[in-house]
C-alpha cells in the first residue's frame, strides 16, 4: 500500500499591514512562514493607513515570495494549492494578495483556494495542536471580538460577537487616550502589569443569554475618568488605569467564554487573533480553565499576530473538502465568516 501524499500550500495573507508569505505541510507543519510588519511605517499616524499599506504590499509581495519558497527549498511543481486571504480587511490591501496569488495559479496551473481571515487566526492553533471537536474560538483581534463554535472542520459558528468596538479596537482607542505609541494594546498590556485595578470601570455583560460583547462603554469611561480627573486637578497613575481598563475587558472575555464553552459542551476552547498575544487574558484563561476537563489551546505570540501559515493551515481544510476558487476571485473587505 503506498504512503499518502504530503500536502504543501502556500498561504498568502495581505488583509491590513503585514505582507505574509508561507509553506506550510499538511496543515499542521510550517515549513516556511515569512512576514514582513509595516508597524515602523504606520506608527507615526496613530493606525493604518490603508493607501500606505497596499503600496507596501506591491513593493513586498514578490519579495517576501521568493524567501519563503527559499527558505522552505521547494519548486511550485511540489505545491498543492494557493490559499490567499479573500477578506475580511482593507479592500486595496487584500487585493494585492488575492492578484499575486490568481498569478501563480494561472502560471503555475495550481489550484487557488480563498480563506477567510478569522478562519486562518483559528486555524494558527492546528499548528501547535490538533484540534478536537466540538470546540469553542474565541477570536480576539484589532477589529473582531467574536465567540465561534466548530463542530468539526471548516464549520464555523458565530455565537456571538461585538456590537461595537472590538476589543483591540478598545485597546488602541484607550492608548492614544494615553498618548501610547501604535499598536497601543502591547503597551496597555505592558502597563497594566505594573499597576493595580484599583479604579471602578463597568463590565458590559448585556442581556442574560448573551454572547455577545461591547466595549464602546469601557473606553468612554475610561476617556471621563481622564477628563474628571484633568478638571479636578488631580493625576491619575496611568499604570493602575491601565490595570483597571485591562481586567474590566479580560472578565468579560474570560466569563462569556467559559460559560458559552460548558454550555455548549465542547472539549476544547482556542484563542485566536493579535489580542491572543495579551499576556493578562492569556494568564486568565489558563488560570480559569487550569481544572476544567475542557482543553486550553493558545498559540505562541508568533502565529497571534497576522501571517500566511495560519491561512495555509485552513486552506489546507479547503483544500481537502474540493473548494477551489475561480481566477474572477476579488478582495471582499466585509467577508462573513461561514
Amino acid at each position: 500500500m503506498s504512503e499518502k501524499k504530503d500536502i504543501l500550500i502556500v498561504g498568502i495573507e495581505t488583509s491590513c499591514d503585514e505582507t505574509a508569505v508561507a509553506v506550510v505541510r499538511n496543515g499542521r507543519e510550517i515549513v516556511a512562514n515569512v512576514v514582513a510588519s509595516q508597524i515602523e511605517s504606520h506608527k507615526r499616524f496613530g493606525g493604518v493607513v490603508p493607501e500606505i499599506a497596499s503600496r507596501h504590499h506591491v513593493e513586498q509581495i514578490t519579495i517576501v515570495l521568493e524567501e519563503a519558497m527559499k527558505k522552505a527549498n521547494i519548486s511550485f511543481a511540489e505545491i498543492d494549492a494557493i490559499a490567499v486571504t479573500e477578506g475580511p480587511g482593507l479592500v486595496g490591501a487584500l487585493l494585492i494578495g488575492v492578484n499575486a496569488a490568481k498569478a501563480l495559479s494561472f502560471v503555475h496551473n495550481i489550484p487557488l483556494v480563498s480563506v477567510h481571515h478569522i478562519a486562518g487566526h483559528i486555524y494558527a492553533n492546528r499548528l501547535v495542536k490538533e484540534l478536537t471537536f466540538p470546540l469553542i474560538a474565541l477570536v480576539v483581534s484589532g477589529g473582531h471580538t467574536e465567540l465561534v463554535y466548530m463542530k468539526e472542520h471548516g464549520s464555523y459558528e458565530v455565537i456571538g460577537e461585538t456590537r461595537d468596538d472590538a476589543a483591540g479596537e478598545a485597546y488602541d482607542k484607550v492608548a492614544r487616550q494615553l498618548n501610547l505609541p501604535y499598536p497601543g494594546g502591547p503597551h496597555i498590556d505592558r502597563l497594566a502589569h505594573e499597576g493595580t485595578p484599583s479604579l471602578d470601570l463597568p463590565r458590559a455583560w448585556l442581556e442574560k443569554d448573551s454572547y455577545d460583547f461591547s466595549f464602546s462603554g469601557l473606553k468612554s469611561a475610561v476617556i471621563n475618568v481622564l477628563h474628571n480627573a484633568t478638571q479636578r486637578g488631580e493625576e491619575i497613575k496611568h499604570e493602575d488605569l491601565a490595570a483597571s481598563f485591562q481586567e474590566s475587558i479580560i472578565e468579560v472575555l474570560v466569563t462569556k467564554t467559559k460559560k458559552a464553552a460548558e454550555e455548549h459542551k465542547v472539549k476544547q476552547v482556542l484563542l485566536a487573533g493579535g489580542v491572543a498575544a495579551n499576556k493578562g487574558l492569556r494568564a486568565a484563561l489558563e488560570k480559569e480553565f487550569n481544572s476544567s476537563s475542557i482543553e486550553l489551546v493558545i498559540p505562541p505570540l508568533s502565529l497571534c499576530t497576522d501571517n500566511a501559515a495560519m491561512i495555509a493551515a485552513a486552506g489546507t481544510i479547503e483544500f481537502n473538502k474540493g473548494k477551489r476558487a475561480g481566477l474572477d476571485l476579488n478582495g471582499t473587505p466585509g467577508l462573513q465568516l461561514g
